[in-house]
């Protein structure tokens, strides 16, 4: 078949230009190749993808340097805000970001995430959460429902035995050094909309020596919730969304 040229005025969807080539490992119905998405338009959008630095560590986007074609680092599970907070000391002119997991950043990395936020350091977290350890065999992680039931919860999370859910969002917000906090979610067009809009104000925010941002994205993990992806979607937004509120929670400036 010969190549057609489309012209641009006519041109109503193409491929990301930083999404290579790469076949996804992720889940059908994961809500991570929708934010991959988001987040490689952001970077072509700005023009950075020269400056840009991701670091993605231990979790189901252990990959995500296959797919976005910008610098990337891997760190150590957990560890990526700790990693993030040197690339751009070192760098202070590139944008970094982390892009995270529950598990990883909430649980194994909470000491990581908070102080990072505490510093004011000048870079963005991708939070992606799902109430699981989506990579390790399903799990509990530190924002699993309660009465949700996980690989280590099989009758469902019991508060007196497993601790209460936190919202880890909410926990940064108190934090000076923490200036742009917000909850957004992928799962139908109007919220992929938004969430596009809320990573370039992150992006933005951090180019503008602004401190730290968080854009957390509620998402579904059918293959850990043992649901097909419609239905896992549907459980999202009855149960995770009214339990994680969708919207900003922070937005402001450094304190002098």
């Amino acid at each position: 078949m010969a190549n057609v040229e489309i012209k641009q005025e006519n041109l109503v969807y193409a491929k990301p230009r930083l999404i290579t080539n790469e076949e996804l490992h992720y889940c059908p119905g994961c809500s991570h190749g929708t934010v991959h998405k988001l987040v490689a338009e952001v970077i072509d959008e700005m023009g950075i993808e020269a400056s840009t630095i991701g670091v993605s560590p231990v979790g189901c986007s252990v990959f995500a340097y296959r797919y976005i074609d910008i610098d990337w680092i891997e760190a150590a599970h957990g560890r990526a805000c700790a990693v993030a907070t040197a690339a751009k000391r070192l760098y202070p002119n590139n944008m970094v970001f982390t892009y995270q997991g529950d598990g990883d950043l909430s649980a194994i990395g909470t000491a990581e995430t908070i102080h990072a936020a505490a510093r004011g350091e000048n870079i963005v977290t991708i939070f992606i959460n799902n109430a699981i350890y989506g990579m390790t065999g399903g799990q509990m992680s530190p924002t699993t429902l309660l009465g949700m039931k996980t690989a280590t919860t099989p009758c469902g999370r019991d508060a007196g035995l497993n601790g209460f859910p936190y919202k880890i969002s909410e926990m940064l917000a108190h934090l000076d050094g923490a200036t742009y906090i917000t909850r957004q979610s992928v799962h139908a067009p109007a919220n992929v909309r938004k969430c596009k809009k809320a990573i370039r104000r992150a992006f933005e925010n951090a180019m503008a020596g602004n401190g730290y941002s968080m854009v957390e994205v509620v998402a579904s993990c059918n293959s850990g919730w043992k649901l097909s992806p419609v239905d896992a979607n549907r459980w999202m937004e009855e149960n995770l969304i009214p339990a994680y509120p969708l919207g900003d929670i922070k937005s402001s400036t450094l304190p002098k």
